[in-house]
């Protein structure tokens, strides 16, 4: 796997509203109409990040879920999680959390 660049980075997320970082990560905070729908796409997410064996640190409080991204094993982003930011948003919007 390749580190990406700020620039590629940006590229990447062009295309994903709400998220935004560095070369370091790359995070998105969603909102939910409430608990029970934030904890729906944790679940659904855990379930697209074993898949893809790449994972986020998540943190939940209440109705808001923030994913933050970055392979650790690269020590930065790498298309990995560019990819996985996309199936999150994909999760969300299908939930109604946009």
């Amino acid at each position: 796997m390749t580190l990406l660049s700020a620039a590629d980075i940006d590229r990447g997320l062009d295309v994903l509203a709400g998220w935004g970082g560095d070369p370091d990560g790359i995070r998105c905070r969603y909102s939910a109409p409430d608990f029970p729908t934030a904890i729906a796409l944790v679940d659904a997410v855990a379930v697209a990040a074993e898949e893809a064996d790449h994972h986020p640190d998540i943190d939940i409080r209440w109705r808001d879920v923030l994913f933050v991204l970055a392979t650790h094993s690269e020590g930065g982003v790498t298309d990995q999680d560019l990819r996985l930011a996309g199936r999150i948003d994909g999760i969300a919007r299908g939930l109604g959390i946009v």
